[in-house]
């Protein structure tokens, strides 16, 4: 698993273990990585720390976890960048840091991964997008454009991986409440005004949890969903369907 220090991730995490499951965890955040890796769980979890914009990273962390676990059924690249600022203030920098983390990364995990996932009876690639891939906000282009290129990489995985047995699919949560949004809050002149307004747009009337979204990880990584492949897989309470 690629980013699971926080969030979605660490819900994950947790999920995946309590079912047994013995998880790697890369993430650059190394003290919330290794208290995550601490708390207890019915499937083992080690910490590697990393930063996503190395492109060497994905190929030691296959080998880190076949070492560990000798196997490999999941891949699940969770983490992602998200910065907001009015377009003349971005840089260069930003833009290619983005690009690294959230759409070169998931990627290079692919193709690191894929030799290993072949031998497993029911290997799985899972991405995080988003349902940024699906509408805009002002001040994010570069979370928006890679999200979306996101759900196109998943597609074409997809049609060359399946043949193969290795399933590729895309989550794409909507508002969840978790620090990873912070960006945007600060990018509003009017937080409390922006968050009664956002939830008003969404049917259910709320963002979702961590939790809610790690059950839907554990659903497409699993063998209940053994005939779904190439899906972007929304879950956002309504808030792309009105």
């Amino acid at each position: 698993m690629a980013g699971g220090a926080t969030g979605i991730g660490r819900a994950s995490l947790r999920a995946f273990r309590a079912q047994g499951d013995n998880v790697l965890l890369v993430d650059i955040n190394r003290a919330e990585a290794e208290a995550a890796c601490r708390e207890p769980g019915a499937g083992r979890a080690l910490a590697l720390v990393g930063d996503l914009t190395d492109a060497a990273l994905p190929k030691s962390a296959v080998t880190a976890a076949l070492d560990a676990f000798g196997g490999l059924d999941t891949v699940f690249v969770n983490a992602g960048l998200l910065r907001a600022a009015p377009l003349a203030d971005w840089t260069l920098a930003d833009w290619q840091a983005s690009l690294a983390v959230n759409l070169t990364a998931p990627f290079l995990f692919a193709q690191a991964a894929a030799p290993a996932l072949r031998a497993s009876p029911s290997p799985s690639l899972l991405f995080t997008s988003s349902t940024g891939a699906l509408r805009g906000h002002a001040g994010m282009p570069a979370y928006h454009a890679t999200k979306a290129g996101l759900v196109g990489l998943c597609r074409s995985l997809a049609d060359e991986l399946s043949p193969q047995g290795i399933r590729v699919n895309c989550l794409l949560p909507g508002w969840v409440d978790t620090p990873f949004n912070g960006p945007f809050w600060s990018h509003q002149p009017d937080r409390r005004m922006a968050e009664r307004d956002l939830v008003g747009a969404i049917p259910l009337r709320r963002q979702g949890t961590p939790e809610e979204l790690a059950a839907t990880v554990l659903f497409l990584a699993s063998p209940a969903a053994a005939y779904i492949t190439g899906t972007s897989l929304v879950v956002d309470g309504g808030y792309t369907a009105v």
